[in-house]
């Protein structure tokens, strides 16, 4: 009976050990969990009702969500795509269903659907999962492999690394000869301290472009002001495509916001309509664009100096001017970053030359493979790395399941 050893009890564990004993029942699978609990990061992912996947079912549509591992995931994305995914979990009794987002949650709406999923399917399939199983340490010996934990040894014909985005995972993949590229933060808020956003906690705008003044970065989408700063969907993204560029300037940057994603010209021109048509009315008391709510609206007419009493018909040519900057080219110094430490998701990990997509196994060791953030694969937020998960999971199960 060929012994299978699988290190992480995360989503990228589970779903490895499920297809694998699937395929192949005369498997002995065990999947060692560090912590006391298991599935931890599909508890707390999408607010606790886990963001399965995203609804893209294109390959070469979906792997341009992924800043690194975009080339690696084409084939295997051929292979076991979003479409998969549904049918998978359907069949488990688990139907998906797609947000006006386009992301993919469990109709049932709480993450723990899917941790029953795969808990019941592990019991039902004889997969041993033991927790407070540290591994310490990972040898080869006569073509086998032998991990030792805190608690006991265990030998193994295959061995699976599926640990996530862990320092203690890593540095066992480099004792094994693999290359790690070094982790920096992916997915962050910008942290940006500005009178012109201050206390705005909560207000977003539907599409904003944002970009990194000398850089190429550029974003859009929706962007909303935190307590740090700016965040969502536009300024995850661009987190995550400039994760090491940002690194490398240790988080001190410069902004520039285009709230409403149109040119400044034309911003210019329905601000001087607005001038024609509503002479005598103030121009602070309201937002002309439905897309900037009016407390924001407040700050950027404030900060293009014109004052509380200004009516449309006293802004001078200078003064339209400013406003269409603030709306469309705001300045902003970005000092530092916030990341939500449940969710957090890392750029780095193994190198991805050192691995054959075809099984997800290493090019240096036999019967070896890493899935899930062990890999340097990561995604922007909205289901795509939990589909980087399962698409590696399932490819890695079939290789193993041969004889």
């Amino acid at each position: 009976m060929n012994k299978v050893v699988i290190i992480g009890g995360g989503a990228a564990g589970f779903f490895t050990a499920i297809n694998a004993k699937e395929q192949n029942p005369d498997l002995d699978i065990i999947i060692l969990e560090k912590g006391k609990e298991v599935l931890q990061k599909v508890k707390i992912s999408g607010g606790g009702r886990c963001n399965v996947t995203h609804a893209c079912f294109e390959p070469k549509e979906l792997v341009k969500f992924y800043p690194r591992g975009e080339k690696e995931l084409l084939g295997p994305f051929h292979t076991f795509m979003t479409g998969d995914t549904f049918e998978w979990f359907d069949d488990r009794g688990v139907p998906l269903k797609i947000e006006p987002d386009n992301r993919v949650f469990p109709e049932a709406n709480t993450s723990q659907a899917i941790i029953d999923c795969f808990e019941k399917a592990v019991a039902t399939l004889g997969i041993k999962v033991l927790k407070n199983h540290g591994v310490t340490s990972i040898e080869k010996e006569n073509n086998q492999w032998k991990i030792n934990t805190k608690n006991e040894t265990f030998i193994a014909d295959k061995l699976v690394v599926a640990a996530g985005s862990s320092n203690k995972a890593w540095e066992l993949a480099k004792n094994l000869e693999h290359t790690i590229v070094e982790p920096v933060p992916s997915l962050f808020t910008f942290n940006i301290k500005d009178k012109r956003i201050v206390d705005l906690l909560g207000i977003s705008v539907p599409n904003a472009t944002v970009n990194i003044i000398g850089t190429k970065l550029e974003s859009s989408g929706p962007l909303l002001i935190t307590h740090w700063g700016m965040s969502g969907p536009a300024v995850l993204k661009l987190s995550a495509f400039g994760a090491r560029i940002l690194a490398e300037k240790s988080y001190q940057y410069n902004v520039e916001v285009n709230w409403l994603s149109r040119p400044t010209d034309k911003i210019v021109n329905v601000l001087l309509n607005l001038k024609k048509k509503q002479p005598k009315k103030q121009v602070i008391l309201k937002s002309p664009f439905t897309e900037i709510p009016r407390r924001l609206w407040e700050r950027l007419v404030i900060a293009s100096e014109i004052t509380e009493n200004f009516k449309w018909a006293d802004l001078s040519n200078n003064h339209i001017d400013k406003l269409a900057n603030q709306l469309t080219k705001g300045l902003f110094n970005a000092n530092g970053k916030s990341t939500f430490k449940e969710e957090f998701v890392t750029a780095g990990g193994i190198d991805l030359k050192e691995i054959n997509f075809k099984r997800f196994e290493s090019r240096k060791h036999n019967n070896l493979f890493f899935v899930g953030e062990m890999l340097n694969i990561d995604a922007v937020t909205g289901g795509f790395n939990f589909q980087n998960a399962w698409t590696g999971g399932f490819i890695c199960a079939k290789a193993i399941a041969e004889n």
